[in-house]
């Protein structure tokens, strides 16, 4: 209907519960009215809206309104959108008829910020919010994902007693009068005028980033577990260019991902992919999912920050309570567990390496009678590049990874000399590596062509 929906569907709109439905209507009565406010606004772009409850103050419960609005200030080099807060009353139902019929009497708003001021760097254009509630109001959080100009991101923590301090004591930008006890913004009063030209506070509501990225984030969920330490701890889950929404459940939390074509439900709890090994599940730094002495488990006191915490040594998984109900296995420590090949190679071919991958966060060497050698990472392998076989390059070569003081060899190739080029192992010669799609993506083709290339040239 008129004033509840946007004309089309694309436009920008909120909707909180059934006592507030959009920003621009609330239904408290039995009769809906609407309660308009364009005057406060220039140009806005809704973001997200959230009804704060106080169990002990009922009645002095606010609704908090996150937007971004076109900045005022003409200057060159300012933002020209600028994030801000609103407040109002939940119990706010207009003025009177005679004063301000159908507007908010309690609408007050302050600027946003998030940014390093001694850096002058600031993320001004707010994206998304995740609002945390707490059994004690003021320790709300909200989490706001900005980001800026050069399409960095931040994320800025703010406490509604944050917000609400800026509320209460802020001077009101524009209005030098003492003002008027009580404050306007709080109850009905005849001096509604100052909420009505002056509704923007002086102060702003600033926090410095807890996280910055370079990546263009644009949608933030906020998720909270308990991990072996007994200590909770906030999981930050950042998307881009998709619209998701976090739903838990008893049996397990789902992460529900949602674009213009499709809807897709992502299990958190995906504990099986670390099956392997205690290590390969702790080095994951999974926060939803634990290990114990029968295997992985998806319990409620998972492994977050063991890893950081304590070396890596079997000696924490007795933080973790067993789960019942499950069969023991005996698993081989990951770092026993590797590939061992023999390739027969003869002297003045070139020749190339590769292992797989398992982490990302791990740090990938090449190790040959004592000496390092770094890793060419392609996507998933890690190559070693040999430009030509000469007698010093026969031998072991051992692919090592090694994460936060784990070292794990990921796989052992023997290279011996071939004295028959006939029978020589051409598997990994450049001859043939287009019948080797599995080691080596089509699109690396070039790059590891060029790779041995420059190699080569540079040891000529």
């Amino acid at each position: 209907g008129t004033g509840i929906s946007p004309f089309i569907y694309t436009q920008n709109s909120l909707s909180l519960s059934v006592l507030f439905w959009g920003f621009f209507s609330s239904r408290y009565t039995v009769n809906t009215f609407f309660l308009s406010f364009y005057h406060v606004f220039t140009e806005p772009t809704f973001v997200s809206a959230s009804w704060v409850q106080r169990t002990d103050d009922p009645d002095n419960e606010k609704i908090y309104v996150f937007f971004r609005e076109k900045n005022s200030d003409h200057n060159r080099e300012a933002d020209p959108l600028i994030s801000r807060i609103a407040r109002v009353c939940k119990v706010d139902e207009g003025g009177s008829k005679r004063f301000f019929q159908n507007m908010w009497t309690s609408f007050l708003k302050a600027r946003l910020v998030c940014g390093i001021p001694k850096e002058s760097l600031y993320f001004n254009r707010l994206q998304d919010v995740y609002v945390m509630h707490a059994d004690n109001w003021q320790d709300t959080r909200v989490y706001a994902l900005f980001t800026s100009n050069w399409n960095s991101t931040a994320v800025c923590i703010y406490t509604i007693k944050m917000i609400e301090n800026i509320f209460e004591n802020s001077k009101f930008k524009g209005y030098n009068n003492n003002l008027p006890t009580p404050r306007p913004g709080t109850v009905r009063t005849l001096l509604f005028n100052i909420v009505k030209d002056h509704s923007e506070m002086a102060d702003w509501v600033d926090s410095d980033p807890f996280y910055i990225s370079t990546n263009n984030y644009t949608k933030i969920v906020v998720d909270r577990v308990q991990a072996a330490d007994q200590r909770f701890y906030n999981i930050l889950l950042l998307a881009t260019g998709i619209k998701f929404r976090f739903l838990s459940s008893f049996a397990q939390k789902t992460l529900i991902v949602g674009s213009a074509e499709r809807i897709t439900a992502v299990n958190l709890q995906s504990c099986q992919e670390y099956s392997k090994s205690c290590e390969e599940c702790v080095l994951a730094r999974d926060p939803y999912c634990a290990w114990t002495n029968d295997g992985y488990s998806r319990n409620k006191f998972s492994l977050i920050s063991l890893i950081a915490l304590f070396p890596f040594s079997p000696p924490f998984l007795s933080f973790l309570q067993e789960p019942r109900n499950r069969t023991k296995r005996e698993i081989p420590p990951l770092s026993s567990v590797h590939l061992r090949t023999v390739h027969s190679v003869p002297q003045g071919v070139p020749f190339y390496l590769s292992c797989p991958i398992d982490s990302y966060h791990a740090e990938y060497t090449w190790e040959q009678k004592g000496q390092k050698s770094p890793c060419l990472q392609m996507l998933t392998n890690c190559l070693h590049l040999i430009p030509s076989m000469s007698q010093e390059k026969y031998g072991t070569y051992r692919c090592i990874s090694e994460e936060k003081d784990y070292i794990k060899v990921v796989g052992t190739y023997e290279l011996i000399e071939n004295q028959d080029p006939k029978k020589c192992s051409k598997s990994n010669t450049p001859d043939n590596w287009n019948a080797a799609p599995a080691l080596i993506p089509e699109m690396t083709w070039i790059t590891l062509l060029l790779a041995l290339l420059i190699h080569s040239r540079g040891n000529a």
